[in-house]
């Protein structure tokens, strides 16, 4: 029982200890971690652990409160740490690489640590994955599952990625031309495994004549859509590299794909504010600062969209309904103020209403860059 004590209260000074970067999940960053690897000698949170027990032989978890710990064990931990992991393990990532965080899927966490831990992808002395330049990584070639337009079923189609030729492909049938050839300047992916019920779904998404389309894909393997999702973030920081010579790499990085800001229904009428409330999908692109709506989640082209400029142009978002001015169903509003005209909505709730005002505002609080 001393021993167990005495051993809890060594490893919860391991965490707090500074400089040794264990006050945060090793894998994706959430504080206070509960678990650790005494194989890999780091501190995980839970659901990191759950991933790494299911790589016994490269990692093996324990309960930092509810299990006991051998004294080897613990000093094992002493000697290393979440920082000295990172200094192996994450040596050599490249700088277009998505390094997952707590709220993201699961799919990006765990190929994540089995890149890391498994493949050793990341060492210093690693052959096994050499990526050089982001213009050779980020081309590729394969199949994905793709949602047709009209079936609405997942088909199979074939998609070619070329980062040097600036563009992303797919075929539905092997004798015909490309049928979309999509340029990487306007391209953006991010993982959508709820809104595409699928644990590897991934939205593909494009700039074509003003309007935003999007593509529906996922694939069997995780590895496999993960890896289409870096090369992709290859191809754009290829891109962006070469676009803009000069900018900080710092600068550069946030840019390569983005998730949205805020997404869900709300209920949408005319500028008279007298037509009919009819339901849409919402999705806050905060960076283009593009409201986008839908008729539905995953619809392959947006309806419209509305600007959302700074505070300074005269841009605000208002709490409530224009007097007079009910929802078809629902009653908890929110007006977007611009200097052309208001945009009125509602919401289901007043959980929503806040979610989506708070959303709105931070893109307003944000000056407008060229």
């Amino acid at each position: 029982m001393v021993d167990r004590e005495r051993n809890k209260a060594l490893l919860l000074e391991l965490l707090r200890a500074a400089g040794a970067g264990n006050s945060q999940c090793a894998d994706c960053g959430t504080p206070d971690p509960e678990w650790a690897s005494y194989k890999l000698g780091i501190f995980i949170c839970l659901n990191c652990s759950g991933i790494h027990r299911n790589l016994p032989e490269i990692s093996r978890v324990k309960s930092i409160h509810l299990d006991f710990w051998e004294n080897d064990v613990v000093e094992f931990m002493k000697t290393h740490g979440n920082l000295c992991a990172k200094a192996k393990y994450e040596a050599k990532v490249p700088l277009f690489y998505y390094i997952p965080r707590s709220k993201d899927c699961l799919v990006l966490k765990e190929q994540w640590i089995r890149a890391k831990y498994e493949r050793e992808e990341f060492v210093a002395t690693s052959v096994c994955h050499e990526r050089g330049s982001s213009a050779s990584a980020g081309s590729r070639e394969g199949f994905l599952w793709k949602r047709g337009r009209d079936s609405r079923q997942f088909l199979k189609r074939r998609f070619v990625l070329s980062a040097r030729e600036g563009v992303l492909k797919y075929y539905t049938k092997e004798s015909k031309g490309p049928k979309a050839v999509i340029s990487i300047k306007d391209l953006n992916a991010m993982f959508q495994t709820e809104k595409i019920r699928n644990p590897h779904g991934l939205q593909i998404t494009y700039s074509k004549e003003g309007q935003t389309r999007n593509l529906f894909v996922y694939h069997e393997s995780g590895k496999e859509i993960v890896d289409w999702f870096n090369a992709i973030r290859a191809a754009r920081f290829h891109y962006l590299r070469t676009t803009f010579p000069t900018a900080p790499e710092a600068e550069l990085i946030p840019k390569i794909t983005r998730n949205y800001f805020k997404e869900g229904y709300m209920e949408k009428t005319g500028p008279k504010h007298k037509e009919a409330f009819k339901k849409r999908w919402f999705s806050l692109d905060s960076q283009e600062r593009n409201l986008l709506y839908f008729k539905d989640p995953l619809d392959a082209f947006e309806l419209g969209r509305v600007f959302i400029g700074s505070k300074e142009q005269g841009y605000e978002v208002q709490a409530g309904l224009p007097r007079g001015v009910r929802g078809k169903r629902w009653n908890v509003g929110l007006t977007i103020v611009t200097p052309h005209r208001k945009f009125v909505f509602v919401c289901e709730n007043e959980r929503e209403q806040k979610e989506w005002t708070a959303a709105l505002n931070e893109v307003i609080s944000q000056p407008v860059t060229a």
